[in-house]
């Protein structure tokens, strides 16, 4: 995109993309591009703010937004951009915005700290939020405890619908997170809930007891985020209380909450798939060494892994020797294999995120996939066979003057794709299976992972299968 002027770029900004917006902005001097931001919409201004990395920039143009604009941005933002952003401003400015946020979001902030700079942030804390605080940050960070917030509405069963109401009436200028589902308490132990609707529509001589529902899903305190998330999918509730073994209440989540979560998970898993290591910050603000550390450790190990497939090509050298053409199928034979390993991989990994299946199921799962590898194997071994024939015909040199055996590497071609793609499809189906019975993440059997695997051994199967059909060739 071209450099524009800030009243060139005002007048096309409806018409950019999010993308050309966001370059166009940065492409301007310091005063054009506060110039354009104070003539943007309040909504466009806390999006530049918020889309900017961590730079004297950002906390330049935070400072210009209205306190409402800013609590859009600073809320929007991930803990790690939060830290930072706090980090530049006055000791006053970042009590109030730390104050500012309910306590599950400060935990996750001071989270990203250690030291004496987390017990500084504490210490800007009042007592009853740093108690809070301190409570959430005892907790593992990926679980339920670690995600919840310990504010929410609580009412006394043993009250009327009416005296409820006005109980409530007067917490809705409070902290609670969720105004919508009071939780009904008895001696600290969750024994009901009641929507605010249902409260409004009930009788007010009532008592609360007898108009709430007693049907509750809860989550322990120690689930695992992705089995929360998955509650909230099979639920579609907005809120899920916490409660320990005792079923006394410790806070709720809420689905905004999961969807950071599901967020992150898919991040996570995607990079894992892609053979590195996840992240901890934004690809756009992680150092030369994050990005080496995270990519580092499976691309060494991959390349060990390739030195199996360079000794099984040593080992099979007299017959390559022999027969120039074995080397020139090898790409092809290899690349088959791993693709549909790794395509298999990748479905069992998702499979295996969103519950469709579980380590209960690995031998349905197993059987099926065989099926399924013997299938595709067939079909590419179809077109493996009419492509080598088309091509022996075509450059009979390539192979050799005899007919008999341009036919034979033809079968040793189609013969060694559906062994190698079925072979493939299997490792594939079983790598997550065993990582996840190891208790390891399903995501770390990565594409790279299956391919390099499928590779070696594929080798061995393709070669094995060429000295059997290929046997009177080769003895001459």
């Amino acid at each position: 995109m071209s450099i524009l002027a800030s009243g060139d770029l005002i007048e096309v900004w409806p018409l950019l993309s999010d993308a050309d917006r966001l370059e166009g902005f940065r492409d301007l001097d310091q005063p054009e591009a506060e110039r354009l931001f104070d003539a943007l919409e309040p909504r466009d201004r806390a999006w530049i703010v918020g889309r900017l990395p961590p730079s004297d920039q950002q906390v330049a143009l935070f400072k210009r937004l209205t306190r409402a604009e800013a609590e859009s941005v600073f809320g929007a933002l991930e803990a790690p951009n939060q830290l930072w952003l706090l980090e530049q401003l006055p000791e006053g400015e970042r009590r109030l915005w730390l104050r500012w946020l309910a306590p599950d979001d400060t935990a996750d902030l001071i989270q990203e700290t250690e030291g004496e700079e987390r017990e500084a942030l504490l210490n800007l804390l009042d007592a009853a939020t740093r108690k809070e605080v301190t409570g959430l940050l005892a907790y593992e960070e990926d679980a339920a405890g670690g995600l919840m917030n310990p504010r929410y509405l609580r009412l006394r069963g043993n009250i009327t619908v009416d005296a409820a109401i006005t109980y409530l009436r007067h917490q809705s200028t409070g902290t609670a997170e969720n105004f919508y589902y009071p939780y009904v308490l008895d001696r600290e132990k969750l024994i009901g809930v009641i929507s605010l609707r249902e409260l409004l529509a009930a009788n007010p001589d009532a008592f609360v007891r007898d108009v709430m529902m007693t049907d509750l899903i809860t989550v322990r305190e120690d689930t695992d985020q992705e089995e929360l998330a998955a509650r909230f999918a099979e639920t579609d509730l907005m809120v899920i209380p916490v409660v320990d073994e005792e079923g006394r209440i410790k806070g709720i989540v809420t689905v905004d909450d999961i969807v950071d979560v599901v967020r992150e998970e898919a991040t996570e898993d995607i990079q894992k798939l892609g053979g590195a290591e996840a992240l901890e910050t934004p690809y756009s603000q992680a150092s030369v060494i994050e990005l080496w550390r995270a990519r580092i450790g499976w691309l060494a190990l991959l390349l060990v892994l390739s030195f199996f497939s360079a000794q099984a090509v040593a080992a099979f050298s007299p017959m390559i020797s022999h027969l120039a053409v074995l080397s020139a199928l090898m790409p092809l034979i290899i690349s088959s294999g791993g693709n549909s390993g790794s395509q298999a991989a990748t479905l069992l990994v998702r499979s295996l995120a969103l519950g469709e299946v579980s380590l209960s199921d690995i031998a349905k799962v197993i059987w099926r996939e065989v099926w399924m590898g013997l299938l595709l194997g067939v079909s590419l071994g179809v077109i493996a066979l009419v492509g080598m024939t088309l091509w022996t015909a075509l450059m009979p040199s390539a192979v050799g003057p005899s007919f008999d055996v341009r036919v034979r590497v033809c079968l040793v071609a189609a013969t060694s794709v559906v062994g190698v793609v079925t072979w493939g499809i299997l490792v594939g189906t079983m790598l997550p299976f065993v990582l996840k019975r190891l208790a390891l993440d399903p995501a770390s059997a990565s594409a790279p992972l299956v391919a390099t695997i499928v590779d070696v051994t594929g080798l061995l199967i393709y070669f094995t299968i060429a000295r059997l059909v290929l046997a009177g060739e080769l003895a001459t």
